[in-house]
């Protein structure tokens, strides 16, 4: 299949052999996927031919499932290479681990983001980062090169070896980036948060019975870590100590002070709800001065279009008349 439609993109194109013989490639590639991939070509396995008559059955416990190893493996048409590339995709994720180092800063960070995933999958994100912007590196120096007076391989592979390590250290920075954004949207929902837990105090709640009325009530990034924090006292650890992991999973100064309030509040009966209302308002203030310092440091960039872009207009249009009047006076 591949040959004929090679000799007929090949005849097509006329006498540019490999241009041909390319395009054939692809497009009997892309035609063969095609035609294994129609309703047709594909034969049910025994597993979907009885998944619609055990539908109603109750799933097994995960504890009885078999191990990972005697479990089937995946099939479709990329499974064969997923098998290949296990080992080199094993390798290379040491590889980078020995390379960069700080494990047990990516796993707070990973921590900090979402508690299912795992330093594992993280490195081969780093990895297949590191494989593209290798990629990108090693295209952009062949055409740079080529574009002189011929292809050489020192810029290649300097350029190889220079996106490889942007890919890796991009994707750190991405997951520190994706870290400061839920920190960000923390802090925001922090104020209604304390001031729905001081409303439930009140209301005659206790702090567990707070806690949870606002886990189940709200949606956001703090609720969740709320429930987070509630999974951990009901595994066994007090409260005091579920909130202390609260605030060890973060690193914000606010979360650290929230837990203090409502340990000392627990501890020695200082009235909970006007602790709460006071951080709430704390927290306020302190999201409006920042905006504040913001909006001071983007004072000078506010400038800049008014400087470079407002003003000549301005001028101009005020000095034109006079300068045309002046050149008919001549």
């Amino acid at each position: 299949m591949t040959g004929v439609v090679g000799a007929v993109v090949h005849a097509a194109v006329g006498d540019l052999s490999p241009t041909g013989a390319l395009l054939g490639l692809v497009a009997g590639v892309g035609l063969l996927l095609v035609v294994t991939r129609l309703p047709w070509s594909r034969r049910p396995v025994l597993d979907d031919r009885l998944a619609p008559y055990l539908r109603d059955a109750a799933p097994p416990s995960r504890l009885l499932g078999a191990p990972v190893a005697a479990r089937p493996d995946r099939r479709g048409p990329l499974a064969p290479l997923e098998r290949l590339l296990a080992p080199v995709m094993t390798d290379a994720v040491a590889w980078v681990e020995r390379l960069l180092g700080g494990a047990a800063s990516v796993r707070r960070r990973l921590d900090q983001l979402a508690p299912g995933r795992t330093l594992e999958q993280f490195r081969a994100e780093q990895v297949v980062w590191a494989v593209a912007g290798a990629a990108a590196g090693g295209v952009l120096g062949a055409v740079s090169s080529a574009a002189g007076r011929g292809l050489s391989a020192v810029p290649v592979v300097a350029l190889l070896v220079v996106g490889g390590l942007c890919g890796a250290l991009g994707r750190d920075q991405a997951l520190t980036t994706q870290v400061r954004r839920r920190e960000r949207r923390m802090l925001a929902e922090f104020p209604t948060v304390a001031e729905l837990l001081a409303l439930s105090v009140v209301a005659g709640e206790g702090a567990v019975g707070a806690l949870e009325r606002v886990a189940r009530t709200c949606h956001g990034e703090l609720t969740d870590e709320l429930r987070r924090t509630l999974a951990d006292a009901r595994a066994g650890a007090s409260l005091v100590q579920a909130l202390e992991g609260l605030a060890d999973r973060t690193s914000l100064p606010v979360l650290a002070r929230f837990v203090d309030g409502i340990a000392v509040a627990l501890e020695r009966g200082t009235p909970l709800a006007d602790v709460l209302r006071a951080q709430a308002q704390d927290v306020r203030e302190l999201t409006r001065r920042g905006l504040i310092e913001e909006g001071g440091k983007k004072e000078i960039l506010m400038m800049v279009p008014v400087v470079f872009l407002v003003l000549p207009v301005t001028v101009l249009f005020a000095a034109y008349p006079g300068l045309a009047i002046l050149d008919l006076g001549r």
